[in-house]
């Protein structure tokens, strides 16, 4: 059984969506100091590194992060291909999908996570392709980035046609070492109150199918 960890650790060194709080990890306290244990202190946005976004993210009084539907993080995954030269999905790249309800869009973005810089040129669906998926029925959409929509799209179009519906969306996967095919995904995103409720950072892997 080989297992995928595709999941983008958080550090200070991360790339971080321009305008997100910034990422930092630090000591508390030290055994080397003296102190009594090793205790870390985290401090990072909900939608740093690879993360769910929960409808409260776009839609005012909708689902938080801590209510999501598990089993929509959990079961079949199809990873999809798009070429490099493609920086708009549009829904000719999805393909057949033989009725995946998880969909994950592998794209150049992968090779982004090489260095810590934003890139704002990454690929994206466009508001057609999240209509489609809608309309497939889709439970997740997942993307390779810090975002599944156009850098600056100003409507925020994607993320609202698929929020509304309750698609759960997971962005900032880490797919370099996933070729596209048939996988089960297992997502586990931080559960907190408090806040907006309208994301977190979520431990995430594929498991080849047998």
């Amino acid at each position: 059984m080989k297992i995928y960890d595709i999941t983008v650790p958080i550090s200070a060194q991360m790339p971080i969506y321009a305008g997100d709080p910034p990422a930092d990890v630090e000591s508390a306290k030290r055994l080397a100091a003296g102190e009594s244990a090793n205790i870390s202190h985290l401090s990072f946005g909900a939608h740093s590194g690879t993360h769910v976004d929960a409808p409260n993210h776009f839609i005012d009084g909708t689902r938080r992060v801590d209510k999501l539907d598990l089993a929509k993080l959990i079961g079949a995954c199809r990873v999809i291909g798009v070429p490099d030269s493609i920086t708009t999905i549009e829904p000719e790249h999805i393909g057949e999908l033989d009725g995946a309800r998880r969909v994950i869009f592998k794209t150049k973005n992968s090779a982004y996570w090489n260095d810590s810089e934003f890139h704002s040129d990454f690929a994206h669906l466009s508001p057609a392709t999240a209509k489609a998926l809608v309309e497939r029925g889709v439970e997740l959409v997942g993307i390779d980035y810090l975002s599944i929509e156009r850098f600056h799209s100003g409507d925020h179009a994607v993320h609202k046609a698929l929020l509304s519906k309750e698609i759960i969306i997971l962005e900032g996967l880490d797919l370099r070492e996933v070729q596209p095919g048939d996988y089960e995904l297992i997502c586990l995103p931080l559960k907190y109150v408090g806040g907006e409720g309208d994301g977190a950072p979520a431990r995430t892997i594929l498991i080849e199918r047998q």
